[in-house]
This record gives C-alpha cells, structure tokens and sequence, in this order.
C-alpha cells in the first residue's frame, strides 16, 4: 500500500476512529449509562499496525511544561459523517448520518458546545454536500455556529456555491462557518473531472481549487456582472446583475484551510480566516503542534502585513477524549499513548498529530503542553460519528465539563 493512502486512513480512522463501529440510541437501549455492553465491538486494527516503514515517530518537545498561555476558546465539534451497512455501526446509511448529524448539532447546542461543523468527501460513503444540512441544522437551532472543515474547491462551482452558501447562512441567521480548501487525496484519479472541472493549460488542480475560491469570494461582495435580458420574465433591477441570494455579511467569515505555512500566508493576503487540522506538511521536522504553531503564527503577522481591519479567527482540530468510564476506555484507551506520525502524501513529506485520550488530570497535563491549541481561538473536537448521538455528546460534554474549565477554555 502507498504511503499516501496509508496517511488518507490514518487520517480517518485515527483523528475520528470513524471506522470504529459501535452503538447508539437508534440501534439499541441502555447506552444513557453506558451500561450494559457485553463485548467490545469490532474495531480496526491500531494505526501504527497499517503504518509503511516510511513512517517514524516525531520527537517530543521540550518546551518546559505548562509554557503555553490558556484563553477562552470557542469549542465545536467535527464529523467527516462515515456510515457502513455493517450491523454494528451506529449509522448504516446516508441517511442515518444525516439525520443523526442533525440531532448530534442539536445536543451540542443544548450543552453549550458553540459548533458544529462538517467535513466533505465525494465518492466516499461520508457527508459530500453540505449545504442541505447545514441548512438543515441552522433551522433547528438557534446559536451555534454552522461549518465545514472543508469543501474541495476543486469540485466547487463558485457561482452555485454562492447561492447555496448563502442560503444556508441566511435560514441559520448568519451562523455559517464556511471552511473551504485546495482538498485533499481522493477515493478516485482526479475526481473533479467526473464533476465537469479540469485545470486550465498550465495549471495544477491545486491552482484550480485556489482559482474557483478566488472566484468565490469575488462574487461574495454582491457587486453585479451579468447583463440582463432586455425582455426578461420578471421585471429586473437597474444595472447588471448578480447571482442570488447574496449573503454579503458572509465573506468575514470564510475559512481556507491550509497543509503549509505558504498556503497559511496565502489565506491571511485574501483575508480569509485559517483552519489547520490535524495534518500538515513537514516543514521543519519538530513535532506537530510546534510547527502548527508556529504557521498560526505566521498567518496573523501576515494578516497585519497586509493590513486587514478586523481580527481574524483561526482555528485547530484534534482528537481528545477524557477517558470518565469503562466505554471509553474500551474504545479509546489506546488511542493516547502514542505521538507523531510522519510520511508523505504526494510526494510531500507531511506530519500528522496525535490523538490524545486519558483521564482527565493528566489529559489537562497533556494539553497545556499543546502549542497550536494555545494559539488559537477555536477548537474543533473530531467526533467518531459512527457510536451515534447519546455517545457522543458524552464526550463533548466530557470535555467541556472536566477539560476545558481547568484550561482556561470557559
């Protein structure tokens, strides 16, 4: 297996276990204790049993402990959305993560948790398009925030994404967090090609996915383009015409999610805020957190270099789980012990963070050691999305009750 794939699955078996099949309310009773499960479920084998020779632990830091400044932070919750039609997964259909997802922003709101936002896959039994549900939750909710943590602008009209983007804005009252990015590796060979897009001459698909988001945010200011027919169906407005609805208020609150610190620099001159999960590429070979860091960093100098007038926000994702019974350490007990991980995605040497998972006083201690974490302003709490809604809003209550408090968080 190449190396790159490998990385593709770490990515979604170790930030999220999102291959990690367990229960929920919607397949059977008795979860609300966390009681009476009478075998462990069927989990994937441990990340580093799937690692290539490649791949090498990073090395610690260290920076003396607790060096790290703690700040309020806001707290949401990340789903890459997977179902499975294995009977032991807690969502075995699309339709089962769509709902599901819905409940599970719901229950976030209710215990105070400020997001909910959402990754983006195609052919990929996982979330692709967002948009209905985002909408969807904005109408059952009230405060928090709506997002994505990304849409691949390579697969992205920016002309059609405007009117739904804004749409959705618009029904949750201007929640929506839009993350957007270059993408990732995919399922398929250069599936933006099924979806009718291709480079132009001379460009990469990279370039491709910067250009639609350029375009994007060119549309976002409303301003009018299109001639209007002389002999139209309905009466028009004077002078050209835009695209609509036009959520104008949107555009300080669009997010590029950025792998390099050149891509993080490039996001802080178009004025957009930064997303940085829990893989970039290797830039320096110090452990994760110290180059994540170190990239958020350089995107606010930047910000200020090219003189923007509001603050930006910036925000990181990670694996965290407070180990508080049995279930979780059944499921997650393992999942800390570990560090880095290195390899190469495209040629591209990249390194991707650790999970961290242990009770609560020395998962506080593992936390203020987390550099990134104090930098920015938002968390995003990457959710195993197949153990349904009940045991994941255990764990994000976990964390905001006996984590964040301690941190400085709320």
């Amino acid at each position: 297996m190449k190396a790159r794939y490998v990385l593709v699955v770490i990515v979604a078996i170790r930030s999220l276990k999102a291959k990690t099949f367990g229960f929920s309310k919607y397949h059977r009773k008795g979860m609300a204790g966390h009681k009476g499960i009478s075998r462990r479920p069927l989990l994937p084998s441990a990340p580093e049993d799937v690692l290539p020779i490649a791949f090498t632990h990073a090395s610690a830091s260290n920076r003396p402990f607790g060096e790290s400044a703690s700040c309020m932070k806001k707290i949401g919750f990340l789903s890459f959305g997977h179902w499975s039609p294995s009977p032991q997964s807690g969502t075995r259909s699309a339709s089962d993560t769509l709902l599901q997802s819905i409940d599970l922003a719901v229950e976030a709101e209710r215990i105070g948790l400020d997001g909910a936002y959402f990754r983006v896959h195609h052919f990929a039994r996982q979330l692709a398009s967002p948009f209905p549900l985002l909408a969807a939750i904005g109408a059952r909710t009230s405060n928090i925030e709506i997002g994505t943590g990304v849409i691949d602008m390579r697969y992205e009209n920016p002309y059609y994404m405007l009117e739904d983007a804004s749409s959705a804005d618009l029904i949750s009252r201007g929640r929506l967090q839009l993350g957007i990015s270059r993408g990732s590796p995919e399922q398929v060979i250069e599936g933006w090609r099924h979806f009718g897009y291709a480079p132009a001459a001379g460009e990469s698909d990279a370039e491709m996915g910067r250009r639609h988001a350029e375009k994007f945010l060119e549309l976002l200011k409303g301003e009018g383009f299109a001639q209007p027919n002389p002999r139209p169906m309905f009466p028009n407005p004077p002078g050209l015409l835009r695209v609509e609805p036009v959520s104008e208020q949107l555009r300080d609150r669009v997010w590029w999610g950025a792998g390099s610190n050149a891509t993080a620099i490039w996001a802080a001159k178009l004025g957009m805020n930064l997303q940085s999960s829990t893989l970039k590429d290797d830039e320096t070979g110090e452990p994760f957190h110290v180059q994540q860091a170190k990239q958020i960093r350089l995107y606010r100098n930047a910000w200020k270099e090219y003189g923007h007038n509001r603050t930006p926000r910036v925000s990181v994702s990670r694996s965290i789980f407070a180990l508080m019974n049995e279930t979780d350490h059944m499921y997650f007990g393992a999942s800390g012990r570990d560090g880095d991980k290195v390899g190469f995605i495209d040629k591209t040497r990249a390194v991707f963070g650790r999970s961290y998972a242990a009770e609560p006083d020395v998962l506080i201690r593992q936390l203020k050691e987390d550099e990134a974490i104090a930098e920015a302003d938002t968390l995003l709490l990457t959710v195993p999305n197949q153990l349904g809604v009940e045991y994941n809003t255990h764990v994000l209550e976990s964390i905001l009750k006996h984590i964040a408090p301690a941190l400085g968080w709320r």
